[in-house]
């Protein structure tokens, strides 16, 4: 599930019902995307082998985001793996289905998520994805677009 921060994507991965993967528990403010073999050695491989996938996610409790405790992730059959480029072109051997998530006011929807003090930040996560989508594709690629 991807599409741009603060359109919905979190809010709609919950109500599916399903087991999530963040993207927050791997990005970071520096480092928006090149975690992607992380998650494939750490928890996709595992899993399409039948086993538990483990990683260790990031902490943002603190407003600036540590390594923190490690995550299992038991096997699955379905797992959403949602967040800012979950959807790469990189990811398509991965993907059963791809939903993208989009929102007219993510940018006001972001900030009242992380707060104000986040605002610079946000606005350029904002231009960082905006040159990302536009490289991948990634809305045009979706089985599925969504509008919350």
């Amino acid at each position: 599930m991807d599409g741009p921060s603060g359109a919905g994507k979190s809010t709609y991965a919950a109500t599916l019902g399903l087991p999530i993967v963040p993207t927050d528990h791997f990005a970071t403010w520096d480092d928006p995307v090149s975690w992607w073999p992380r998650l494939v050695s750490g928890v996709l491989v595992p899993l399409s082998r039948g086993e538990s996938g483990r990683y260790r996610r990031m902490d943002w409790s603190g407003g600036s985001p540590v390594l923190g405790a490690e995550v299992l992730v038991p096997p699955t059959e379905v797992l959403v793996v949602e967040g800012v480029s979950a959807g790469r072109k990189a990811a398509a051997r991965w993907l059963s289905q791809l939903v993208w998530v989009e929102a007219a006011e993510s940018l006001e929807r972001a900030v009242y998520r992380d707060g104000e003090r986040h605002r610079a930040d946000l606005l350029r996560w904002k231009e960082f994805e905006r040159g990302w989508f536009a490289v991948d594709d990634t809305r045009a690629r979706a089985d599925l677009v969504v509008t919350s």
